[in-house]
């Protein structure tokens, strides 16, 4: 290990990696380390039965950004991977996100007039009922956006389980607008550029952290001073709460948690996402891994597979902080760590934990290629 490096980057995850990458370019020393005992962050993908089994859930490529497009595929090359979940509604199986398809499977309606009259009497339905005033509360919300059988069916349950508590306590603006696309498309996401890395994500933050120093099983936090005296610059990527000794108190997240199992089949469930929108299944949704880089015939040229049932869950201390609960007070106090934050020379605070924001992978890139080092 080189004795004085330009940068310490801690957290080997997208924003880190990235930083690591540029910096190396430009002919800056870099020493990545990291607490767990594997690169990547939560991008990381295990090898199961020849499988890329992407570890801390599903993660999807996706972007309209075509410098952040070119600048991955620079590094690696990306499959042509579509996502197109389904959801599962006490057995019966609707197309995701809201369209043709879905309203088809739901009231038999074939063309998007039909779909739109269904729609409108429902969300008539619902506009009566608030008597003019705004939705108080997410049920609300979605009622007066969807109406009734899209809410109840496909809304309702899936979000109370991601959230741990009903509906109606849930703030209306975590759903602001709900997409409805009045077309046979079941392409999830609208950007322009969608696709996983072939080999997984493991190719690529290899190719990030090339001519990187890395250590793993590191832990930054239990000796900041002596890590911080190995570099003339820190980037950090953990929990701010955490780099600040929790002085103003705990960040909420939510948290999700896996239960992963390999079955003695090529083919588990003909999709690599579907969502259980019913209260009573206790899962979100179930992962089938092999479906983000095998194709057609191909999922069978493996007669095994590896599926994730994932459960949405209250973060507690100890265990992987996900998604930032977004509210008045976690806000606010946030908002007291970010002004200790620009008061610490020297250092870069980035990424989903240490900006406590929920980043989808392209915007992570695109904030690490233009962060001032």
């Amino acid at each position: 290990m080189k004795e004085k490096y330009d940068y310490l980057i801690v957290g080997a995850g997208l924003f880190g990696a990235v930083c690591a990458y540029r910096a190396t370019q430009m002919g800056k020393k870099c020493l990545v380390i990291d607490k767990r005992s594997h690169v990547g962050g939560n991008v990381y993908c295990e090898d199961v039965e020849g499988i890329h089994v992407h570890t801390y859930g599903a993660h999807i490529f996706h972007t309209s950004n075509k410098q952040v497009w070119d600048f991955v595929n620079s590094l690696v090359e990306f499959n042509r991977y579509t996502n197109s979940p389904v959801a599962n509604y006490q057995g019966h199986l609707y197309n995701l996100p809201f369209n043709m398809n879905t309203f088809a499977q739901m009231w038999g309606v074939v063309t998007p007039q039909e779909a739109q009259q269904k729609i409108d009497e429902q969300r008539a339905e619902a506009m009566e009922a608030l008597q003019g005033r705004e939705p108080a509360n997410l049920e609300e919300q979605a009622l007066s956006l969807v109406g009734k059988d899209i809410y109840e069916k496909l809304i309702k349950g899936y979000t109370e389980k991601q959230w741990g508590r009903p509906c109606t306590e849930l703030p209306a603006f975590i759903i602001k607008r709900l997409p409805v696309r009045m077309v046979f498309d079941n392409n999830y996401f609208n950007d322009l550029y969608q696709g996983i890395p072939i080999g997984g994500y493991n190719v690529l933050i290899d190719k990030l952290l090339e001519g990187s120093d890395v250590l793993l099983n590191q832990d930054y936090l239990e000796d900041k001073q002596a890590w911080n005296d190995k570099a003339d610059k820190v980037i950090f990527t953990g929990s701010i709460d955490a780099y600040f000794e929790y002085q103003f108190g705990h960040l909420s997240y939510r948290t999700v948690r896996f239960e992963t199992e390999i079955h003695d089949t090529p083919n588990y469930q003909g999709n690599a996402v579907i969502n259980y929108t019913e209260a009573t299944v206790p899962y979100t949704r179930v992962i089938e891994h092999k479906h983000f880089e095998t194709f057609g015939a191909d999922v069978y040229a493996n007669p095994k597979t590896v599926v994730s049932k994932e459960y949405s869950c209250e973060w507690k201390e100890g265990m992987e902080p996900y998604y930032p609960v977004n509210d008045a007070q976690n806000t606010a106090l946030y908002q007291q760590y970010a002004q200790l934050a620009a008061l610490e020379k020297n250092v870069i605070f980035g990424g989903r934990l240490a900006e406590y924001k929920y980043y989808d992978m392209d915007d992570i890139i695109e904030r690490a290629l233009y962060v001032q080092l």
